[in-house]
C-alpha cells in the first residue's frame, strides 16, 4: 500500500513521474511573446472646408460684345428700306434703315399750317387789344395756341428725323428682326448692331453665394472651344447688383483680350478665384465620411494629428447634395474626417493617412 502512495502525487491521482515531467518541461521552455499591435489601418481623410469654401469655380458663359443695342424707330410706319444685313461691318453716323415717310411729311406739313395760323391769330388779337375791342386774357390765349402749335412743329420735324436708323458707331450689325414692308411699332427692334470699340466679354450666371464673392478686377482664365485648346487671360469687368428674376443668379462680365477671331454667341468657360467663405458659413463633407445617421444627426470619425487616432463625434447634419453633405453643428473648419474604411474604425483606433488626401472644399468643387 505504501508503495502504490508514493507513485502517486498527491491529491490527484497522477503518477508522479508524470507530473513531475510536465514540471520540467514548463520550466525550461521560454515564455510565448504577447501579441504584437497589427499595422494601423490606411484611411483616407478630408479637411473640412465651408459649403461656400471652394477656391475655384469653372462657370460656362457666352462671349458677347460690351454693347449690343438695339435700334427702333421713335413713330409708326412701313419700313421702306434696310440697307444692311447680318454680319456687316458698319461705320458711326451710317445709314442703315428708313421710314416710309409719307405719313411723316403729311403730319410736318399739318403742323407747320397750324403754326401759320396761330401766328396769325396772334396778331389779329394784339391789334384788337391795341384798339380796346378785346381784353388781355384773350390776347394770352391766342399766344398759347400758338406756342403749343409751335411745340407741335418741332415734335413733327423730330420724328422725321428719327425716321431714318444710323449707326451710333462703328460695329458689326447682329441681328436683323425687321424686314422692308414690315409696319414698325415704335420702340420695335430693327437691327442689333454690336459696338466693336467696347471689345468682347464673357458672360457668367453666379449662384448668390457665389456672386458675392466674385471682386471687380480679379483674374479669369477663359477657354472657348471655338478658339482652340489655349486658355486666355480675362478680367472681372462688371459684377451684377440684382439677380435675374427667373434663375435668381447673377451675370458676371470678364472682359476678354482682343482677338479678331472672337464672335458674339460663342461658348466657352471661365475659371474664376474666389474670395474666402463669410464667417460662420456651414460646412461640407464627403457623404462617405456619415455613419448612424438618424434625422437631422450623425456621426463622422474626427483625426487627432497628434496621436493620429480617430473619435467619434455627434454631428448636426443640413442638406444632402451632389457635393456631399452639409453639417451645421459638431465640427469647425479645417478638422479632419476620416472618408474610407468607416465600417473598420473604432473608437481610439491608430490609422495611416492615405497620401491622396483632399480638401472637401477642393473635392467639391474642383
Amino acid at each position: 500500500m505504501a508503495t502504490r502512495a508514493a507513485g502517486r502525487a498527491p491529491g490527484t491521482g497522477i503518477p508522479a513521474i508524470f507530473f513531475l515531467s510536465i514540471l520540467l518541461a514548463a520550466c525550461g521552455e521560454p515564455a510565448a511573446p504577447q501579441a504584437q499591435p497589427g499595422p494601423a489601418l490606411p484611411v483616407r481623410v478630408v479637411s473640412v472646408a465651408p459649403v461656400s469654401g471652394v477656391t475655384a469655380l469653372d462657370v460656362a458663359g457666352t462671349v458677347r460684345l460690351k454693347r449690343e443695342t438695339p435700334l427702333a424707330f421713335n413713330t409708326p410706319g412701313r419700313i421702306a428700306a434696310i440697307l444692311v444685313r447680318e454680319g456687316d461691318r458698319v461705320q458711326a453716323g451710317q445709314l442703315l434703315a428708313r421710314l416710309d415717310t409719307t405719313a411723316l411729311g403729311a403730319n410736318q406739313a399739318s403742323a407747320a399750317a397750324e403754326v401759320v395760323r396761330a401766328q396769325a391769330d396772334v396778331r389779329r388779337a394784339e391789334d384788337l387789344f391795341a384798339k380796346g375791342w378785346v381784353t388781355a386774357p384773350r390776347v394770352e390765349q391766342a399766344r398759347a395756341t400758338m406756342a403749343a402749335a409751335q411745340a407741335r412743329a418741332r415734335a413733327a420735324r423730330f420724328d422725321i428725323t428719327l425716321a431714318s436708323l444710323r449707326a451710333p458707331s462703328g460695329g458689326i450689325v447682329l441681328a436683323r428682326p425687321g424686314e422692308p414692308g414690315q409696319i414698325a411699332q415704335p420702340g420695335q427692334a430693327i437691327l442689333t448692331i454690336g459696338e466693336l470699340n467696347q471689345g468682347f466679354v464673357m458672360r457668367l450666371p453666379l449662384a448668390d453665394r457665389d456672386a458675392a464673392r466674385v471682386r471687380q478686377g480679379q483674374p479669369a482664365t477663359v477657354t472657348i472651344p471655338a478658339l482652340g485648346n489655349e486658355s486666355m487671360q480675362g478680367q472681372v469687368s462688371e459684377v451684377g447688383a440684382r439677380g435675374d428674376d427667373g434663375t435668381g443668379t447673377f451675370r458676371i462680365e470678364v472682359k476678354l483680350p482682343a482677338n479678331a477671331r472672337l464672335a458674339s454667341g460663342q461658348i466657352g468657360s471661365a475659371r474664376l478665384v474666389l474670395g474666402p467663405a463669410e464667417p460662420g458659413a456651414p460646412l461640407l463633407v464627403p457623404a462617405t465620411a456619415v455613419f448612424s445617421a438618424r434625422a437631422d444627426e450623425g456621426f463622422v470619425y474626427v483625426l487627432e494629428p497628434e496621436t493620429r487616432r480617430v473619435r467619434q463625434r455627434l454631428v448636426s447634419l443640413g442638406t444632402v447634395g451632389p457635393q456631399g453633405v452639409v453639417v451645421t453643428g459638431g465640427l469647425k473648419p479645417g478638422e479632419m474626417v476620416a472618408t474610407t474604411g468607416i465600417d473598420r474604425l473604432r473608437e481610439g483606433q491608430v490609422i495611416e493617412v492615405a497620401p491622396n488626401s483632399v480638401p472637401a472644399g477642393r473635392q467639391a468643387g474642383k
